[in-house]
């Protein structure tokens, strides 16, 4: 497993630790684990990145040593994430023996969730076809390259979530569709700013296209989870924002992150002043799938053995 080099224009050390950190991120120090910190997250106004500024954080030469199939093999690990939530949350059951690689790792957690609304179990079930083809797509398209599914665990990395974003230590986001919505609001947007971080630095047009392809599926799919949590009221929302506020605080020093309900109107799409979504680094996108924040992570959250691949470190 090679760690990216903090000196590497992938990595973001350097240039955030300049930022000064918000209220919100003073209440986890760097590097704590999610599981840290149970009180509810404070909300905090909107401060949208100018899309110059986004252009600069990722903006640089390619990591030495990292090719585009290391990033589709960065972005496998997070289609396996996605397609195992959807898929045992609408069947009970997860990727096939076919799409998970020749030394699969075992995962944890998650059931077969009871929908209330025919509509809303219809919704899902596009979305679980759609990230299902996702990680065949991209197995396809790297060939023998791609890595195995790592160790997934669903039900820590949830229960971890939970605690640190306040949502009581019951919360199960496979209990109904109402928690399901929300489970899916924590990997979509990370999805949508994980692709767009990660275009400046694939070189290959096909790859390139293909990458933007699916960029445009995890935005319609972060735009639907977001539109049915803002109509589910008052309840939903007050989770959402906590979420996005646990994403704000581990992902680095920047304020990115937006809520689906700013100044008591819908924000089902987040961007800046530009109307402009924004991106994430790799290292931002670990740092909330690992569930801690700083430099240097190789694992926890819910893969507590790491991503497989080149990029699977802070």
């Amino acid at each position: 497993m090679t760690r990216l080099s903090p000196n590497s224009s992938l990595s973001e050390t350097s240039m955030l630790s300049q930022a000064p950190r918000t209220s919100r991120r003073n209440m986890f120090g760097t590097g704590a684990a999610v599981a840290v910190g149970t009180a509810a997250l404070v909300a905090t106004a909107i401060a949208p990145t100018p899309v110059n500024a986004q252009a600069s954080r990722t903006a640089g030469h390619k990591p030495r040593g990292l090719n585009d199939r290391d990033i589709f093999n960065f972005a496998l690990n997070l289609e396996y994430l996605e397609a195992e939530y959807y898929l045992r949350g609408l069947t009970g059951r997860g990727l096939e023996g076919a799409d998970v690689g020749p030394a699969p790792g075992p995962v944890s957690g998650g059931r077969q969730v009871r929908f209330s609304t025919p509509v809303m179990n219809q919704i899902f079930q596009n979305i679980g076809r759609d990230e299902n083809r996702h990680v065949q797509f991209i197995r396809s398209t790297l060939g023998s390259g791609a890595v195995s599914r790592p160790r997934i665990d669903l039900e820590a990395g949830f229960a971890a979530v939970a605690q640190a974003a306040g949502l009581g230590a019951g919360f199960d986001p496979f209990a109904d569709e109402a928690s399901f919505m929300i489970g899916a609001f924590l990997f979509e947007d990370v999805g949508v700013t994980a692709y767009k971080g990660a275009a400046p630095f694939i070189q290959n047009r096909d790859y390139l296209v293909a990458a933007a392809g699916i960029h445009a599926m995890e935005a319609y799919h972060s735009g639907v989870v977001r539109s049915m949590l803002y109509a589910k009221g008052s309840a939903a929302r007050e989770q959402a924002r906590r979420i996005s506020d646990l994403r704000d605080t581990v992902d680095g020093p920047l304020e990115l992150d937006q809520p689906i309900e700013v100044d008591a109107r819908a924000n089902v799409v987040p961007t800046d002043s530009g109307g402009v979504t924004f991106s994430r680094t790799p290292q931002e996108v670990l740092n909330i799938v690992y569930g801690q924040a700083g430099a240097g992570i190789m694992s926890g959250g819910f893969f507590p053995d790491g991503m497989n691949g080149k990029v699977s470190a802070t």
